[in-house]
């Protein structure tokens, strides 16, 4: 029967003490990591969110009812211990914090008993990800993810410490907004008081904090959540944090010396890490050509290499057909990997597949200066010596071609040279290479929707150099954008917005939208900029990625508290849910889907269009 605390008051965490706290009476409280009965003697490791302590409990010490307590004990009770704390009589555990020191006990209550848990509760579980999620209750408990979760609140706390120092206000936005549908999916929120009318869950503050700076605030920061209906990765969750910020009468080099500053100043006080500053700073362009990526991993090398104008001539119908296209011929040079079994090649040829080839050609160079390729009959010995020659090729190595348009191209030789990074052990997992990718394109070319779409958000500004070629040539524009990556994943984005009325409703209509449409969706923002509006730009972290990258973690799924799948479902909650139907006939909803209402498959029903178009980001 479960005891009460009455009288008692925690004195320590478990791993607060030390050996210079020997000699002195505590009071720990915690879970049951363990018990291990040695006739005698029992020894427990008492467990809270600090860390691990042992407790030793002797007949003589706590009693013949603190005994028999402790002998009853098992793992995940939660009991309080009154004792003194001792240097270890047995061997020091180096692999503790307390390894030096027990607890030997004089008093003892159990506070709550525990059926047996359905998985051991302890650092790097083997247990399936899906059971840990559907008792995530239990799996909180582990030491490692409780580690990964106390340092995600050490950086939201050294971050909000920077922020006000640095003049930002930290002003909350509605969770409840208009729907912007150019976007990403949104959630959406009926609304009971205004029947067939609806509410969306922000993708995040942008429009708000524009509205911020109209209003004066100077530099707005906020801890968001943000909500997004797309399709889920590692990296991704429908619901989302991040770090978002805001600030008046800057330019690109003003918000990236302050956000240098904050990356530098967090990362030393939650981990440790010195980041050199100025970060280094690339073009998307010069990203794409050497990358195949706007978020490049340059912990490694292996940098694309372009071919096009050594195979333009050659006897090769599939380089000559994409360039005749208009599109490009790549290569990437694996070193010292000529000798790769034919079949790791096909599944290499599977994976770039899956990005878009139709195929990869192949060259090794033999160790007797031959070569061994998938296209060597179609080209001419000089042809083929002068491409080894620009792919810097060496006897040893194994040289990987794709050819089609340019996109793809970039798309599948990016994706599949951070794949050799991983399978050939090139990465440096110790590494923490931060980086800027700037000048993005304003504008991509939609093929599903025929039209140009923002790559950011209709409200970025374009380099006051490129706009002239809005009308000409709009895929030349480039926009005063910016990202920070770090070892390969988008840390957040931001750019410089447009404050100009002309400018504004230039990009609207080469985004397609009539005046109408534009005002429609954003009129309250375009009739804020009629009242004198401040040049300005802003930036949002994601901030789960943040930490997960800090942490070496492989999912977000390991440093956000309760995470959903792949489905956006909770395995835990069993969310998304069924309603009564009270509840939908005061909402005016009734469901019509051919079926039972509720039905798993039903579920994936989107809220909006397509995930086709820019997101407030």
């Amino acid at each position: 029967m479960a005891e009460s605390m009455k009288g008692w008051k925690r004195s320590h965490r478990c791993a607060e003490l030390s050996t210079q706290n020997v000699g002195e009476e505590v009071t720990v409280m915690g879970w049951v990591q363990k018990q291990r009965n040695k006739g005698g003697i029992i020894f427990v490791d008492l467990r809270d969110r600090s860390g691990i302590l042992q407790i030793i409990f002797e007949e003589s010490d706590c009693g013949a009812e603190g005994f028999a307590k402790a002998e009853k004990m098992r793992s995940e009770f939660v009991i309080a211990v009154v004792g003194k704390v001792e240097r270890r009589s047995g061997a020091v555990n180096e692999n503790l914090k307390t390894g030096e020191i027990e607890v030997r006990a004089a008093k003892v209550r159990v506070l709550s008993e525990s059926e047996t848990p359905p998985f051991p509760v302890e650092a790097e579980s083997k247990t399936k990800e899906e059971i840990r999620l559907k008792y995530r209750y239990l799996d909180l408990r582990r030491p490692d993810l409780q580690e990964k979760l106390i340092l995600r609140s050490k950086i939201v706390s050294k971050m909000r410490s920077f922020m006000a120092n640095e003049g930002f206000l930290e002003i909350e936005t509605p969770i409840l907004c208009k729907s912007t549908p150019e976007g990403a999916r949104d959630y959406l929120v009926p609304s009971r008081v205004h029947p067939g009318h609806f509410y969306a869950l922000p993708q995040s503050p942008q429009l708000y904090k524009q509205l911020l700076m109209c209003s004066g605030y100077d530099r707005y920061f906020q801890i968001a959540k943000c909500f997004r209906d797309e399709d889920l990765r590692a990296d991704r969750q429908p619901e989302f944090t991040q770090a978002d910020m805001e600030l008046s009468f800057v330019d690109v080099d003003d918000v990236i010396d302050v956000n240098e500053r904050l990356i530098k100043y967090v990362c030393k006080e939650a981990i440790g890490l010195d980041v050199q500053i100025p970060l280094p700073r690339m073009t998307w362009q010069e990203a794409m050509d050497r990358f195949g990526s706007d978020k490049p991993d340059t912990r490694f090398g292996m940098e694309l290499t372009d071919v096009s104008a050594v195979v333009s001539g050659c006897g090769f119908g599939v380089f000559t057909s994409a360039l005749e296209s208009g599109g490009s011929v790549r290569g990437l040079n694996v070193k010292g990997q000529a000798g790769m079994p034919r079949k790791k090649i096909d599944a290499l040829v599977d994976f770039a597949k899956g990005y878009g080839a139709k195929g990869l050609a192949y060259l090794s160079v033999q160790e007797d200066g031959t070569y061994k390729s998938s296209f060597a009959k179609f080209m001419t010995a000089k042809e083929l010596d002068e491409l080894v020659s620009v792919m810097q090729g060496e006897k040893g190595d194994l040289l990987l071609f794709a050819a089609d348009k340019k996109n793809i191209v970039y798309s599948v030789l990016g994706a599949l040279r951070v794949e050799l990074g991983k399978q050939l052990g090139l990465i440096d997992e110790s590494q923490f290479n931060f980086l800027w990718i700037v000048e993005f394109p304003l504008l991509e070319w939609s093929e599903e929707e025929n039209r140009f779409m923002a790559m950011h958000h209709p409200f970025t500004m374009p380099m006051e150099e490129d706009w002239q070629y809005i009308d000409s040539d709009p895929g030349r524009v480039r926009a005063k954008a910016y990202d920070i990556v770090l070892n390969g994943v988008e840390l957040g984005g931001g750019s410089v917005r447009i404050h100009q009325d002309d400018i504004q409703e230039k990009m609207f209509e080469v985004l397609g939208f009539t005046k109408e449409k534009a005002w429609e969706q954003f009129g309250f923002l375009l009739s804020a900029f009629k009242y004198g509006v401040p040049p300005h730009a802003g930036l949002a972290y994601g901030l789960d990625r943040i930490v997960m990258l800090l942490t070496h973690a492989d999912s977000i799924r390991e440093v956000i508290a309760f995470p959903k799948i792949k489905d956006a479902s909770c395995l835990m909650t069993e969310a998304p849910g069924t309603v009564d139907e009270r509840q939908l006939s005061e909402l005016q909803i009734m469901i019509q889907d051919g079926g039972e209402y509720g039905r798993t498959e039903n579920r994936q029903q989107s809220a909006g269009r397509g995930d086709s178009g820019f997101s407030l980001g």
